[in-house]
């Protein structure tokens, strides 16, 4: 039999021949099917580009190769193969064959498919050839469009992941004579959640062990997957020790086991939790870490007030920042441990209801306050270094640990000292004085104005009640002025004791005024009138000297006056003698 004409081209669209209908009208009283009708046919031969097929009745018919999947550049069947195909009336006629159509049975089976997954509602199976605006195009047999929101049950944004992936779909439109289909991926994700989530539901309960999926993350907790349903584990839940964020335990993606805590079947609300899985570290922790016990443990954690050490899983103390030296001039914990570091501590307190163990580095030391009185002595000078400043005095450390408090009223004999800053300043290496050590209170009692004699001491011990001293006028009151006698010793000359004549002076205030006008800064004698060491008192008076003063002129003038009488009477009595003779 002759091979078909080389002018055969494959054209499904192209318009029906008159030679090629009158070829049919001649073989149709040999064809027992109609053109809609599938026809079997065997494989006679197979080349590049057509296959022969024996339909029977001694009719041979034609199909392009291109309907074809290729397989090494050839069609992807062999001679002997049976094959459906259906009579074309649409191509080019071929000489002594029938045009035939394996496309057309082919589709008419896809199409069948397809309106009964449609109807059934029966998943289907697609490659996704291309992105099309708004969604995918998805080959199931025919090209069907799959819209973006029909991808996943949540939006998604970008669909280049999607394409050449093989995706199980549901028919939701279908048009076999526009030949369009609309499809979703969404619709069946939902269906298996929701199988899935009614599964997992049934098999749910309050301290269940169960298994799950990291979801995601937050601040507060991780939510678990646990097959169509989501649980809360919160960020407490993940360990018995301190965890910052979920992050430093579980990861997106983790599986984990989990044990349920608590479970709302009505709200579907389900908490759950990891270290409930193992036994409570702190059961029995007093027996494991008793107090003054010495510990070794890993820093995990530094603060402004501590450092967190981990003494084992889900255990771990605070090392206060007053419990890692004995010194008081540390400014914060990363300046004696750092996260890593391996620690010796002792514990000082177990509170296993507030989960919570104190520790100290300090006490892995003597109390420098323990031997303090033995090392220093009341009277005794020490050297330090002023720490801190205060209203009230200032703090010198003059060994670590060992702090002593300078009063305000022991800075200076003399100074009217307002605040300690006047004086010292802090850093300031300074001298001083023990004056009390009171080691159970740890407390330690300075003097720096102890270094110098009392200035009313020395006053006191050099003078008595009617003394004269020399004084500058230092300042004036209303009853009086002062009188400094040394350098931070005072008198007071009250206004009553000052003369009317020493109050008169050139463009002063004149005696008889509530304020004598003595002239500040001048030097002047007063007398001592009264003295009181215990108040630091001393009166002193200008009228006094005047008094005494007109008192030795009266005395004199009096001596002088009996003096002279005595000369009289003497020369009298001589003349009476003289004559006498």
């Amino acid at each position: 039999m002759a091979g078909p004409s080389d002018k055969f081209v494959d054209t499904p669209d192209a318009v029906d021949s008159a030679e090629y209908q009158a070829f049919l009208d001649d073989f149709s009283h040999q064809l027992t099917h109609g053109e809609g009708e599938i026809l079997h046919g065997h494989v006679l031969s197979v080349s590049e580009k057509e296959v022969i097929v024996d339909i029977g009745r001694k009719i041979e018919g034609l199909v392009p190769a291109s309907q074809f999947p290729l397989m090494e550049g050839k069609p992807a069947v062999r001679t002997g193969d049976e094959i459906e195909v259906m009579i074309d009336r649409r191509g080019e006629p071929v000489e002594g064959y029938i045009l035939l159509s394996y496309e057309r049975p082919h589709r008419l089976h896809v199409w069948e498919h397809l309106e009964k997954a449609a109807a059934e509602q029966t998943p289907v199976t697609g490659r996704v050839v291309n992105k099309v605006k708004g969604g995918l195009a998805v080959d199931i047999g025919a090209i069907a469009f799959l819209p973006s929101s029909q991808v996943e049950i949540r939006p998604i944004h970008n669909l280049d992941s999607y394409l050449g992936r093989e995706i199980e779909v549901l028919v939701l439109k279908l048009n076999r004579r526009r030949g369009n289909a609309i499809v979703s991926r969404r619709e069946l994700l939902e269906r298996e959640m929701s199988a899935r989530k009614t599964e997992a539901l049934a098999g749910l309960y309050e301290g269940a062990i169960v298994s799950g999926v990291v979801k995601n993350l937050t601040d507060y907790g991780a939510f678990v997957d646990l097959g169509g349903i989501d649980g809360l584990l919160h960020v407490s839940d993940l360990s018995y020790g301190n965890v910052a964020h979920p992050s430093a335990v579980v990861q997106v993606g983790d599986q984990v086991t989990v044990k349920v805590l608590k479970f709302d079947r009505e709200k579907e609300r389900i908490s759950l939790g990891i270290k409930q899985l193992h036994p409570d570290p702190w059961t029995q922790i007093e027996e494991r870490y008793p107090r003054q016990s010495r510990v070794v443990g890993r820093v995990v954690s530094v603060t402004d007030y501590g450092a967190f050490v981990e003494l084992e899983t889900g255990v771990e103390g605070l090392i206060h920042i007053s419990e890692m030296t004995w010194s008081r001039r540390m400014k914060h914990p990363a300046k004696v441990v750092k996260t890593g570091d391996s620690v010796e501590a002792v514990v000082l307190e177990v509170k296993p209801k507030e989960r919570r163990i104190s520790l100290g580095i300090k006490q892995l030391e003597a109390d420098p306050w323990t031997t303090v009185a033995d090392r220093y002595s009341v009277g005794s000078v020490v050297e330090g270094r002023v720490r801190k400043l205060a209203d009230f005095g200032a703090f010198i450390e003059i060994e670590e640990g060992i702090d002593g408090l300078v009063h305000i009223s022991d800075l200076s004999w003399t100074a009217h000292v307002k605040h300690p800053s006047e004086l010292v300043k802090k850093g300031q290496i300074v001298q001083a004085v023990i004056l009390s050590i009171d080691a159970p209170n740890r407390r330690l009692s300075l003097g720096v104005k102890q270094l110098q004699p009392d200035a009313w001491e020395t006053f006191f011990r050099g003078h008595q009640m009617g003394d004269m001293v020399r004084g500058r006028i230092s300042r004036a009151a209303p009853f009086g002025v002062f009188v400094e006698l040394l350098p931070g010793v005072e008198g007071l000359c009250h206004r009553s004791e000052i003369s009317p004549e020493a109050g008169k002076r050139p463009g002063g205030k004149h005696a008889g005024t509530e304020e004598p006008a003595l002239p500040i800064g001048e030097e002047m004698e007063f007398k001592i009138i009264k003295m009181n060491e215990a108040q630091k008192r001393i009166g002193l008076s200008l009228r006094a000297i005047t008094e005494e003063d007109e008192q030795n002129r009266l005395r004199d003038y009096k001596r002088q006056a009996v003096a002279a009488t005595s000369t009289v009477g003497d020369a009298i009595k001589q003349h009476k003698l003289e004559d006498n003779r």
